[in-house]
């Protein structure tokens, strides 16, 4: 049995998400998660709500309550929305936990005894408006690189380039808009990462098939301009982790934190030990510490693009600069960005679909099929509602719905609600068999390769191959003249309806739920053997027809939502 680590990207705290956010990083995470425990592997799947930083306390502010008190409802509310869209996360963490701050103060702690932390004197941002100093997300301006208007202190979002409040052109304070802002002196730490800088390279040359779009981004910034920087890893902020060195306290930096972006991926570890302290798990060190036996883990990260910097630059410099023996990330999928209907989603201007509203229209299954179906890998890729009403409609209502629904009621009306008997398989079967066998290979190569497109194509041109085999067997016909070949091709096709539910259950959990309940069977194993997964349900195995699997989506309800989701929330 193989052991899979599965981590997604962490979403920021500051409000429900959209539907970019969820096929950047959760939903293709809950993909890879579901396919390989349906292989029968062991799988450790974490995410958790990123709550530190100033996105938090913006977000507080403006909706007038502690950022404490904040945080918890808003992990409560993103928490219930992962699990309407089915995200089988093992545990759903928070990165302001206990076991959070102790292990990323721990982090400090040993980097510090390595020397690789370093102070630094340094003028920051200051707005006498608003009395305090303005870390980089409380400051946004135009950024130096590609022109953006909307640039954050510490990243563009238009360019992805690392940036720091002081080279914004025009900065403005986030909470006042004040652009009277000064330049004062504090002191913060830096995590010496240009030490590591030949280590980190060496590693990320070694992962020779990482995406090109994760490799190309890490060596960017490896290597672009000055090459890796020193990143600073404190703020002057009240919410966070206190900078501690260890246990002990930390002259020099009292009234400090760390910096969002150190906590948060040493969070993904702490989750892991939130999971066995909540009584879900007995052991987390064996997933995380190659001394406790995690040599045989296989860790792979699922993130939008904006996140792999972090992800192959900042945290493996924390993991190799404790040199302690944690488990390194051996694989990261990194995702380009899903753009809404001729521009981009915007949780500002509530332009898009949010998760939340999502659910509201239609169930969870719709929304995974289509988002996963046209993932943002190669690159960008776009949502429109037409292109979301054909794909539900032809995919998922007119071949796999269409496909269970011919095959339940023409049984029921012929055989009764009961797998027929008799007749024997010839070379149309074994043909089809064959097809499938072929079809069902191809979707597992995709999947063990990440490659979400190309295994979703991979399924639905398995659940084609048996409308095709229906119109060309045509039990309705058979069965006028050979009403035991008709039984025969019935029985075949029902077991394709089990077999669907089993491979399709990654991408769409409920109706596979739905078809394995209507077959009365709980037999969800995957075929290994596939002339033995058409042969699960025997003669006389009773069942049910099925409500209807997916409806189609008409004109008028989507008129209706291109209209509603336009910018109005």
């Amino acid at each position: 049995m193989a052991r899979h680590l599965i981590t997604s990207a962490i979403p920021y705290i500051n409000g429900i998400k959209h539907l970019g956010n969820l096929v950047g990083s959760q939903l293709p995470a809950d993909l890879f998660a579901r396919y390989q425990r349906a292989r029968g592997n062991e799988v450790l799947f974490l995410c958790a709500t990123d709550e530190h930083g100033t996105p938090a306390e913006l977000a507080a502010a403006k909706a007038g309550k502690p950022v404490a008190e904040y945080c918890a409802e808003m992990h409560e509310v993103q928490s219930k929305i992962a699990d309407g869209f089915r995200l089988s996360f093992d545990h759903f963490g928070r990165s302001s936990s206990p076991q959070n701050h102790k292990l990323t103060q721990h982090f400090a702690g040993v980097l510090a005894e390595r020397g690789l932390i370093r102070e630094v004197s340094e003028t920051q941002m200051y707005s006498p408006t608003d009395g305090r100093y303005l870390p980089d997300r409380y400051i946004e301006g135009t950024c130096p690189n590609c022109g953006f208007e909307d640039a954050r202190g510490d990243q563009c979002d238009n360019c992805t380039k690392q940036l720091d409040p002081v080279d914004l052109i025009n900065p403005r304070s986030v909470i006042s808009g004040a652009t009277d802002l000064q330049m004062r002196e504090t002191k913060h730490l830096y995590l010496c990462q240009s030490q590591m800088k030949d280590e980190l390279e060496a590693w990320i040359d070694s992962k020779t098939d990482w995406p090109v779009l994760t490799t190309s981004i890490a060596k960017k910034w490896l290597n672009d301009g000055d090459g890796l920087q020193d990143r600073g890893i404190t703020r002057d902020l009240d919410w966070g982790i206190p900078v501690k060195k260890g246990d002990e306290d930390w002259p020099g930096m009292e009234g400090k934190v760390f910096y969002v972006w150190f906590d948060a991926p040493i969070e993904y570890i702490a989750c892991s030990q939130e999971w066995v302290d909540a009584g879900k798990g007995d052991d987390w060190e064996r997933w995380w510490r190659t001394d406790k036996g995690a040599e045989d883990v296989t860790y792979t990260q699922f993130m939008g693009k904006d996140n792999v910097p972090f992800h192959t630059l900042s945290f493996p410099a924390t993991i190799l600069g404790s040199g302690e023996p944690w488990k390194l990330v051996d694989y990261i999928k990194s995702f380009n960005y899903l753009n809404y209907d001729g521009g981009q989603f915007s949780t500002s201007r509530g332009r898009g679909v949010f998760m939340d509203q999502a659910l509201e229209i239609l169930p969870a299954d719709y929304w995974r099929w289509w988002l996963l179906s046209h993932a943002p890998e190669s690159s960008d890729s776009e949502f429109t509602w037409e292109n979301f009403q054909s794909s539900v409609n032809k995919d998922l209502a007119d071949v796999l719905g269409n496909f269970a629904s011919r095959v339940t009621k023409f049984c029921r009306s012929k055989f009764g609600e009961v797998v027929p008997q008799g007749g024997a398989m010839g070379d149309l079967e074994a043909k089809l068999i064959a097809d499938l066998a072929e079809k069902i290979r191809e979707y597992e190569t995709q999947m063990e390769a990440h490659e979400v497109r190309k295994a979703a194509g991979a399924l639905r041109a398995a659940w084609v191959l048996g409308n095709e085999y229906l119109q060309e067997a045509a039990p309705w016909s058979t069965f006028k003249t050979d009403p035991e070949a008709a039984a025969m091709q019935i029985r075949l096709a029902l077991n394709m309806i089990r077999l669907y539910a089993v491979i399709s259950s990654p991408f769409i959990p409920d109706a596979s739920a739905q078809l394995l309940a209507a077959l009365k069977t709980e037999d969800d194993s995957w075929p290994g053997d596939l002339d033995a997964a058409l042969d699960v349900l025997p003669a006389g195995h009773a069942f049910e027809v099925p409500d209807v699997t997916f409806r189609k989506i008409t004109d008028a309800e989507r008129d209706d939502w291109q209209e509603r989701f336009a910018g109005t929330r």
